[in-house]
């Protein structure tokens, strides 16, 4: 059995997690600059011509589809109009008929095909650039005209070739990627607000 004194202790993780995290957010100003500029013209020109912004994701990355969704729709700083979101990650009964009929690899593409038009603008995020569902959501968003975002990490897989922009976190750490990715989403939503009109100050 191993001795308590010779597993790392809570203040050594914490403070080496911290660190990496620090080291990443510095990373991500010089990376990720122009790219966010290119996302939020995107979505701020899809919005004002009366479309959505479409979100979906695996595990974690279905958590902040829906959470940045509802940022957007319900509220992120200030009370005002409901911006266009969904995530599409949350109907579970198209999710399992999906992956039962279909197969896995089509639950977000399916619903691209039946919900997403050309005015809008689809987030597809995976960590590692490569989920196949979601590559395949984002081959059908641009089957269609929809503009297309990733967001993502590392060398950022495949999204690259198949996205109008990429969000491409400056990390290989699959817990780094995220938490860049939830900063990445609320700033999306600050951004659009203030943009939109909603926020004066």
């Amino acid at each position: 059995m191993t001795k308590t004194d010779d597993l790392p202790s809570p203040r050594s993780i914490l403070a080496a997690g911290i660190e990496m995290h620090a080291q990443v957010i510095a990373a991500c100003l010089p990376a990720l600059e122009e790219p966010f500029a290119k996302v939020v013209e995107i979505c701020e020109s899809k919005l004002k011509a009366g479309g959505k912004m479409v979100f979906f994701g695996n595990g974690g990355s279905a958590a902040d589809a829906q959470h940045i969704a509802t940022e957007l729709t319900i509220r992120f700083t200030v009370d005002r109009p409901a911006i266009a979101a969904l995530a599409l990650t949350t109907d579970t009964s198209a999710l399992t008929a999906c992956a039962n009929d279909l197969g896995f690899d089509q639950i977000f593409a399916r619903q691209v095909e039946a919900l997403v038009r050309e005015n809008d603008a689809v987030i597809g995020i995976s960590t590692s650039g490569r989920s196949a569902n979601v590559l395949a959501g984002l081959r059908e968003a641009k089957k269609l005209g929809a503009a297309t975002i990733g967001l993502t990490g590392g060398t950022g897989g495949d999204m690259p070739s198949l996205c109008d922009a990429v969000l491409c976190a400056p990390s290989k750490v699959t817990a780094r990627i995220q938490e860049i990715h939830i900063l990445l989403g609320h700033l999306l939503c600050e951004t659009l607000e203030k943009r939109m009109g909603y926020v004066t100050v």
